[in-house]
Order: structure tokens, then C-alpha cells, then sequence
């Protein structure tokens, strides 16, 4: 069974990967609001993730 810091790893490079596929729908131009919210969320759960990861 996963440790609570494996799963928590595991969740941050699912959110990594969501991050990234998230920029690429970013155009270079004309930011669409719903996508930039997105990616805002999903750095957001990153964040709180990592903060639990340093405790």
C-alpha cells in the first residue's frame, strides 16, 4: 500500500501533467478566461500539494 507522501507525489505529477496539457491551449494571444481559470485551479491544487509534501 502507497504512503501518504507516495500518494501525494503521485497526485502532483498528475497535476504536473494537467498543468502542462493545460498551457497548451493557451494561445499566444486572446487568453480564453475558462482555460486561464484552469490552469490558475490547477496550480493552485499544485501548490497545496507540495505545501502538504514539505511538512
Amino acid at each position: 500500500m502507497a504512503t501518504e507522501k507516495e500518494k501525494i507525489k503521485l497526485k502532483l505529477q498528475e497535476l504536473e501533467e494537467a498543468i502542462a496539457e493545460t498551457r497548451k491551449r493557451l494561445p499566444a494571444h486572446s487568453v480564453k478566461p475558462p482555460v486561464m481559470m484552469d490552469l490558475l485551479d490547477l496550480e493552485d491544487q499544485r501548490d497545496e500539494f507540495l505545501a502538504k509534501l514539505s511538512k
